[in-house]
């Protein structure tokens, strides 16, 4: 993931939870739904990333290991 990808992540993160906490504030129930969202998202994005990293490293362990 790139440090774009990362900073573009957190920025859905934080705007999510500034949705909900206007939500929550506003008594506006869909707002803070959607701020909610915004922050599964990001965080799915981000648990994504996690999974594909620990892939790469497991099959650069393996080519190191073969010699490749």
């Amino acid at each position: 993931m790139s440090l774009s990808d990362k900073i573009n992540n957190k920025a859905e993160d934080l705007g999510g939870k500034a949705k909900e906490a206007a939500g929550n504030v506003t008594g506006d129930d869909d707002l803070k739904a959607e701020g909610k969202g915004d922050q599964l998202a990001a965080g799915l994005k981000d648990a994504a990333n996690d999974v594909k990293e620990a892939v790469g490293d497991a099959v650069d362990k393996v080519k190191k290991k073969f010699g490749n």
